[in-house]
């Protein structure tokens, strides 16, 4: 296979393993409620849905080892505890969404039947498949997702040249702080710690054994995986402001898809949608799965019975979230993500730049700032926001949910400086 080739083949992979749910269902309610400001949402989405994802791959090109490595200059319990939460929250949230995504998207408008019963089959069959390593997913992988990008292309090009062009004000008093925030629900950031060590296990690089080879693809890879998700993500926010005339204020993430692919594509174009966004829901939901019943299979020596165990308890925990509706589990993500994404956020960075301003100390730092910097935030959307007005109006940024930010900077800035002198 010729070095091009490979890239463009490596770059897909990404590209497959990056696209779920989310990346689906977010942009187009955006774009709606962004109306004549949806560039402004369009840059503060990419900045948290595309830029630090690819980053994050960048880094795994520079370590080229497992998500553990990411955390374990600050200490190896820290790292562990990370790669444990990270995993939780993929079973407990995006998971569960997809089996959600499938039953508004595709049973619920042909069947009267309840989201328990198809979070149920939907769950049995990812443990089935999960259990058997079936190559299927694999193949469907290939061909399922260029044929996914090449409809929504078809609707951004239609909602783009065949749109009345009327665009309802922006409902966002902070659109570009706004489209940061929502870029964290598409767990794109987690997604690149995650499948960057996948790509690094599970492509064949017979051509490129050496270090710098492996490293080099990676990073062009993961500029075309960027590309597709930029082009993606801002055409349908671009056609859900186009179009955000035709929905009501109240309109649900699911409603938005489904009504922006039928004023472009008909019934027959929404149906086939689809059915082709199940399945590329079921494809995420079992690697979701097989990839946390792998982590801890290889905590437990390898353990069959282990991995086992983990599939099952990750299904059960699929049934149960999967039967609420999508915007439901999209809110129950919220006080998760304000907590992980930020750490996250700063150990891709802190991987990526030169070792030389990396040492164990300012990450030990900068995460333990980010952590406390966080909390704020956090307990924002657990508790009423009232309480904390007085705190939050001491920290820069922190009534905008990133507090965390310039206490992070200052203090890597700060211990750099004071290495030099």
């Amino acid at each position: 296979m010729n070095k091009t080739k490979e890239i463009w083949i490596a770059g897909f992979a990404l590209f497959s393993l990056f696209f779920g749910a989310g990346n689906l269902i977010l942009p187009p309610t955006l774009g709606v409620k962004a109306g004549f400001d949806w560039w402004i949402v369009v840059l503060g989405f990419v900045l948290t849905a595309v830029t630090i994802p690819i980053l994050a791959i960048f880094a795994h090109a520079k370590l080229q080892g497992a998500l553990y490595d990411f955390g374990k200059k600050v200490s190896p319990i820290f790292s562990t505890v990370y790669c444990f939460l990270i995993y939780s929250i993929a079973i407990a949230i995006p998971s569960p969404r997809t089996a959600a995504v499938t039953h508004e998207m595709t049973v619920q408008p042909f069947f009267e039947t309840t989201p328990l019963l198809t979070s149920v089959i939907y769950f049995v069959l990812v443990f089935i498949f999960a259990i058997n390593r079936s190559k299927v997913i694999g193949l469907i992988g290939k061909f399922l997702t260029p044929i996914i990008v090449m409809i929504l292309l078809i609707i951004i090009g239609i909602a783009v040249f065949n749109s009345s062009g009327t665009m309802n004000p922006s409902t966002f008093t902070t659109p570009f702080i706004d489209g940061i925030l929502e870029g964290y629900q598409t767990f794109d950031a987690i997604g690149g710690v995650v499948v960057g060590a996948v790509i690094i296990i599970s492509l064949n690089y017979s051509s490129h054994t050496t270090f710098d080879a492996k490293r080099k693809l990676i990073r062009k890879a993961g500029l075309i995986a960027g590309a597709g998700l930029l082009l993606i993500y801002g055409g349908l926010i671009l056609s859900g402001s186009l179009f955000s005339a035709t929905f009501a204020a109240d309109a649900s993430r699911i409603e938005v898809l489904s009504g922006l692919s039928t004023q472009t594509l008909g019934n027959f174009g929404t149906t086939f949608l689809s059915v082709l966004v199940a399945l590329a829901c079921f494809t995420t939901a079992v690697g979701i799965v097989t990839g946390t019943a792998d982590y801890i299979k290889g905590i437990c020596k390898d353990s069959k019975t282990a991995y086992i165990i983990t599939a099952a308890v990750a299904s059960i925990i699929g049934i149960i979230v999967g039967s609420y509706q999508v915007d439901f589990i999209i809110t129950l993500a919220v006080p998760a993500l304000m907590f992980l994404y930020p750490i996250t956020i700063v150990l891709i960075l802190l991987n990526i730049v030169p070792d030389k301003y990396a040492s164990k100390l300012v990450f030990r730092a900068v995460v333990l700032v980010t952590f406390i910097f966080s909390i704020p935030d956090f307990l924002g959307f657990i508790i009423p926001r009232e309480n904390l007005v007085g705190i939050k109006n001491l920290i820069p940024l922190a009534n905008s949910s990133l507090g965390w930010v310039l206490p992070a900077f200052l203090v890597f800035i700060g211990l750099n400086l004071a290495k030099r002198k």
